[in-house]
């Protein structure tokens, strides 16, 4: 059976397996990536984050380098490698932990759709298989499109730590109307071995509720409330971008073994349906 065939099968399959999960008959895909072609992401769809970004990380992120992030054979490939890199926004003397060093050791790739798409409500799904070892940290996830955060929300649909190898977790961030703080909400699924295959991670999401899964496995509902805002003005009833990236190390990777690089982060399609 050639890749085109077998990937319109599994488009089929997973449309039928929404509407089976949602319970609704009513949504359509209006968005999708296959990554049925080769070279860097299709700049009409993805935009890169790039340098030191986030949470202390040890990966710089490089734009538009294949070496970090490319598609090939129907998959979008997210590589984090042991390599020299110079950093572009090194400031000799700082003490900013971003600006500090003019060269990274790591390099590593954060595709996201801001400036290119967004969206309000729906099913988001995602097949994934994920890296492992002490220090991957690869996660698909959404912001709020002001990204003034914890206010404008953020929605972690997969995050999975190497040292927990065998735990996926879904979470969602926002700041409190009571304590004008950040505040957080979620839970995990065991999933054994979850980096030796391809697993569809997904969210349901209308302005009631976030309910996330796991291969159809419903794990937690994220109820939304007036403490992430009143009506309107709550987060999660706000457009949000996504993101795909594989960080290593930082607050919540910890420490990294250099040995499991390069890692390689594969992801089969991403499909929104609304």
């Amino acid at each position: 059976m050639n890749r085109k065939l077998t990937k319109l099968i599994i488009l089929i399959l997973a449309f039928l397996n929404a509407l089976i999960v949602t319970g609704e008959n009513k949504r359509k895909l209006v968005w999708a990536e296959e990554f049925n072609y080769t070279g860097l992401p299709d700049a009409k769809k993805w935009n890169y984050e790039e340098g030191f970004v986030r949470n202390k990380e040890e990966q710089y992120y490089t734009r538009a380098r294949k070496e970090n992030v490319r598609v090939e054979n129907g998959m979008l490939i997210i590589e984090a490698r042991k390599e020299k890199f110079k950093n572009a926004r090194y400031q000799k003397g700082s003490s900013d932990w971003r600006k500090k060093n003019e060269f990274t050791q790591y390099t590593s790739a954060s595709i996201l759709t801001r400036g290119k798409a967004a969206w309000k409500y729906g099913r988001i799904e995602i097949r994934a298989k994920i890296p492992t070892g002490n220090g991957s940290w690869p996660a698909l996830w959404m912001l709020g499109t002001s990204r003034k955060w914890p206010k404008c929300g953020e929605i972690d649909i997969m995050e999975n730590i190497g040292r927990k190898p065998d735990i996926i977790h879904g979470t969602v961030h926002y700041k409190s109307l009571a304590t004008g703080k950040h505040k957080g909400a979620g839970k995990k699924i065991v999933i054994p071995k979850p980096y030796n295959d391809f697993h569809i991670y997904a969210i349901n999401w209308n302005s009631e509720k976030i309910v996330f899964f796991v291969d159809g496995k419903k794990y937690f509902t994220y109820t939304i409330n007036d403490d992430a805002g009143e009506g309107k003005q709550n987060a999660f009833r706000k457009p949000f971008f996504l993101l795909i990236n594989l960080a290593i190390g930082g607050t919540w990777g910890k420490t990294l073994d250099p040995a499991i690089l390069p890692l390689k982060y594969y992801v089969d399609y991403v499909r929104i349906y609304q």
